[in-house]
């Protein structure tokens, strides 16, 4: 794991730290295999070089986002942005269900689109798997 994600987390408020190490803890062990960094000024692993899970502060609290997850099918995560990606919003650590991270981390593996060559393809967005 890329040591400044810790260091991100620290530079949050209590609550906002909790939700922070939660979701790392969470991410980090339900994908072993992804390549972590911060990203856009935020935490974020990559299968592949391509962005699956990261998360962000904002004025609300701690948001979630799953690059591919409007197509995983799921009521609690909302879209976000023009692309395929969906978002959940947590304010308390408690409100992390970790059995539906978890369902939503092995969909992220199944479910991608390929946003690593968006710039190359121009804007245009192909699935991958």
């Amino acid at each position: 794991m890329d040591k400044n994600i810790p260091t991100y987390n620290d530079s949050q408020t209590s609550e906002e730290k909790a939700i922070c190490e939660r979701l790392m803890n969470e991410i980090n062990l339900n994908l072993p295999e992804a390549e972590s960094k911060i990203w856009h000024s935020h935490p974020v692993w990559f299968l592949n070089g391509n962005p699956i899970v990261g998360y962000s502060k904002r004025k609300a609290g701690i948001n979630l986002m799953f690059w591919s997850g409007q197509s995983f099918e799921e009521e609690m995560l909302k879209p976000e942005g023009s692309f395929k990606a969906a978002e959940i919003l947590y304010t308390n650590a408690a409100q992390i269900n970790s059995k539906d991270l978890k369902r939503w981390l092995k969909k992220s593996q199944t479910i991608q689109w390929d946003y690593k060559n968006i710039v190359k393809r121009k804007g245009v967005l192909e699935r991958l798997k």
